[in-house]
């Protein structure tokens, strides 16, 4: 436990808050360029500050990714230091003398929440134990976090211990689909990772998260009047359930697989044989590989046809792979769990049902832990909430993280 990193980020308790508030403050749904631009133009001042190589990715259909260094991109030696870098030789330091991993630690957080742009949660509050706003927990306190948790390191004389690449982009809540090579890519060059999701009310720290798929179904039929409709109409509705039926038959909570249609519309009036029929899927899987098992057996239910004269299609919307609950992930977690009993902070692990962009970077096979965040609730609704204590305990946590594992 450093205590540097501690009384750094206890007596600047203003600050974050105040950051957060700020950030919470701009407007930032996935499709709100404009917002999400603002809040990486106020991030990267901060990082800035504190000596960090900061560029952004433009993007035109979403908001630009900012990718923060600590180390000059454009040196590609890693025993080279930039301006201001410590003594790369000095004790405990990660340097040209000391045999450590030069690979990079990656970081990632995202700037967009789930709120369009015209929402009325626009606001942002406190009372005496809670923070309240639209991405508070999800996940604009997570970068605040992370930033902070940086901050303490400059102070304790260790932001050049590790090379570290920060990527805070703009898509997390639809998918990434403008940023997921950029996370990948970087992942391939990492040892670890760390994202800053929200944590669990109980002080969960998440070591695994199922996949995901997002399926978009269209059903054909034959139109028609219902009056002279007989036994072989050709329905697209009653294709759709005979679907919907054999889809939620792919529930297999052993397997942790589980399969639902969220949604479906179809048909224009009840006196009408309906032409057009659709559905939204989500799938959601532990294991890697499951998704493609999973695929092919939806495929061979949309192929398949009940209702003579109807025909089906399906799209993939979005997906991520699954992020197993590994022995490098729970090696990690464990020596998490050291550093937290030290600095008297209560951690356990999770597997998290939902997806993050930390299920990209297992894809590269490099252990990696997720919700570093601050403690809170009720994301994606506008009850949404941090335990305003959470904030600086998890900066600390997260300090101690950087400058105690490698």
């Amino acid at each position: 436990m450093n205590p540097v990193i501690k009384a750094y980020i206890n007596g600047h308790q203003t600050q974050m808050f105040g950051l957060l508030k700020e950030l919470v403050s701009i407007q930032s749904g996935s499709r709100n360029k404009e917002g999400i631009d603002r809040v990486g133009r106020r991030i990267a001042m901060e990082m800035e500050a504190m000596g960090f190589f900061c560029e952004f990715q433009k993007e035109t259909k979403y908001g630009s990714h900012l990718i923060a260094r600590s180390f000059d991109p454009k040196e590609s030696d890693p025993n080279k230091y930039g301006p201001n870098r410590s003594d790369p030789n000095k004790s405990g330091l990660c340097g040209p003398t000391t045999g450590c991993d030069k690979r990079q630690i990656l970081i990632t957080g995202h700037m967009d929440t789930v709120f369009p742009a015209d929402t009325a949660f626009n606001y942002y509050k406190e009372d005496e134990n809670s923070c309240f706003g639209p991405g508070v927990a999800d996940m604009k306190g997570g970068l605040v976090v992370g930033i902070f948790a940086l901050k303490a390191l400059c102070q304790a004389d260790l932001i050049h211990k590790n090379r570290i690449t920060f990527i805070f982009n703009s898509d997390e809540e639809i998918g990434s689909p403008s940023s997921r090579a950029l996370i990948r890519k970087e992942a391939e060059k990492s040892r670890l990772a760390y994202v800053l999701e929200a944590g669990g009310l109980a002080g969960e720290i998440v070591t695994g998260r199922k996949g995901n798929m997002s399926i978009r179904l269209g059903v054909e039929g034959e139109a028609g009047h219902a009056a002279f409709a007989g036994r072989d109409k050709a329905s697209a509705i009653l294709e759709l359930a005979h679907k919907t039926i054999a889809i939620e038959g792919l529930n297999n909570p052993e397997k942790g697989i589980t399969a639902n249609v969220g949604t479906v519309e179809g048909g224009i009036g009840s006196n009408t044989i309906a032409q057009h029929a659709k559905a939204a899927i989500d799938l959601r899987f532990l294991s890697a590989g499951e998704d493609e098992i999973l695929k092919r057996k939806l495929e061979k239910i949309v192929s398949g046809q009940t209702i003579p004269g109807t025909r089906a299609q399906m799209t993939v919307t979005s997906s991520r792979p699954a992020m197993p609950q590994n022995p490098a992930n729970t090696d990690l977690f464990n020596r998490i769990k050291i550093l937290a009993a030290e600095l008297k902070i209560a951690v356990k692990p999770e597997l998290r049902q939902g997806v993050s962009d930390a299920n990209i970077i297992a894809l590269a096979g490099i252990p990696v832990i997720d919700g570093l965040g601050p403690i809170g609730a009720k994301d994606h609704s506008e009850d949404e909430y941090i335990q305003k204590s959470s904030l600086p305990e998890r900066a600390i946590l997260f300090g101690n993280i950087l400058a105690c594992i490698d």
